[in-house]
């Protein structure tokens, strides 16, 4: 009997304590609400009006792309440029590997904007690819994405930042692969809708849009339908994502990366990583693209202009290494991973590529 004004007391203030918590509650899923839009005909015409439209692919680890150098998977870069460097003098050390400078903007600072693309309206992000959000939260607040520095001409923190919002696109499958004409669509459908907001969206290159592919969706870079990510038609089966860029009439320049889905043979990085294959994978393709669009937005910032067989390789296509793994069920005889280096951004277990730094004449995941 003594404790039963006090039970009362506590209850009441429990009570009152879960509806302070879940009013907080609403109010942060209202901040991360996620908005869904759906592309219309005005976003497909723009896409159509698009110009100056340039792209730069990872190559996929398949025989279709081994008969192709890199810079049959750009446009990006000017073949023109191909320069033949002498030693600084006789003698003396060359590098090359090195990236050199055309004169071109870079992303000084960039807000990165995440769109997942929903089949039906199934796929969670979970599910589907792991945590991209997090992870290119916790790269930018980490050492490594200070490789840039050196390339960008900052050493500032916090440069680099992830849009609180991300963006659904629910869909019905198409009967052939989309191509890349569909993707500028829905970047422009994303960015149209949001112009404007507190949320940042905007155009330029203080922004990228990074559009995530479901599982089973194969995309092409025309209509053709000749050079793409098609894991179950190894004939077309070239690359496995890619940054690039555009002109849009009346949003201006845009920047983008398509991001297929990565945990398929040709794409994924090796067993064993922190965060299993399926995120460790996405993860290590978008901060490839995430890195290749900050030093060389358009094709006319850091490339490898010397004519030494890397032409046209930028500062990810230099430190993408591959692991082979005996399959124990063949065919083929061989598995071919990416292998991707364990690194500890903002504290947490990661598995992504280095990149190639100029100043150490190495592939690094350290300034």
């Amino acid at each position: 009997m003594v404790y039963g004004p006090l039970l009362r007391r506590v209850s009441i203030k429990s009570a009152v304590a879960a509806l302070v918590a879940f009013f907080c509650g609403l109010y942060l899923q209202a901040q991360t609400t996620k908005p869904t839009v759906n592309p219309s005909p005005a976003d497909y015409a723009a896409a159509a009006e698009a110009t100056n439209v340039k792209h730069h692919a990872r190559p996929a680890n398949t025989e279709a792309a081994k008969t192709t150098k890199i810079m049959g998977l750009s446009n990006a870069h000017d073949a023109s440029a191909a320069q033949a460097v002498a030693a600084p003098d006789s003698g003396g050390p060359r590098y090359p590997g090195d990236l050199q400078y055309h004169g071109g903007p870079v992303a000084v600072s960039m807000k990165n904007h995440l769109i997942f693309l929903h089949p039906n309206g199934g796929c969670t992000i979970a599910g589907c690819w792991g945590n991209p959000g997090g992870f290119l939260r916790d790269l930018f607040n980490g050492d490594f994405i200070h490789v840039v520095d050196q390339y960008t001409g900052s050493t500032a923190n916090d440069r680099y930042t992830v849009a609180e919002e991300a963006t659904n696109i629910n869909y019905t499958p198409p009967s052939k692969p989309f191509t890349d004409a569909d993707m500028l669509a829905i970047v422009h459908a994303v960015v149209a809708s949001r112009e404007g907001d507190d949320d940042g969206f905007a155009t330029g290159y203080g922004n990228e849009y990074h559009v995530f592919l479901p599982p089973g969706q194969d995309e092409c870079f025309d209509s053709t339908f000749t050079v793409c990510y098609s894991p179950v038609q190894p004939s077309t089966f070239f690359f496995c994502a890619y940054h690039g860029s555009m002109d849009f009439q009346d949003i201006g320049h845009v920047l983008y990366s398509v991001e297929p889905f990565q945990n398929v043979d040709g794409c994924s990085s090796r067993p064993g990583t922190p965060n299993g294959q399926l995120a460790d994978s996405t993860n290590n393709v978008l901060s490839h693209e995430t890195f290749e669009t900050i030093t060389d937005p358009d094709g006319t910032a850091w490339w490898n202009s010397l004519d030494n067989g890397l032409f046209g390789q930028e500062i990810g296509d230099e430190c993408s290494f591959i692991i082979f793994f005996r399959n124990p069920n063949p065919p083929p005889p061989v598995l071919v991973f990416f292998d991707p280096s364990d690194v500890t951004l903002n504290g947490k277990p990661y598995a992504a590529q280095p990149e190639y730094n100029n100043a150490a004449h190495a592939c690094t995941t350290m300034p």
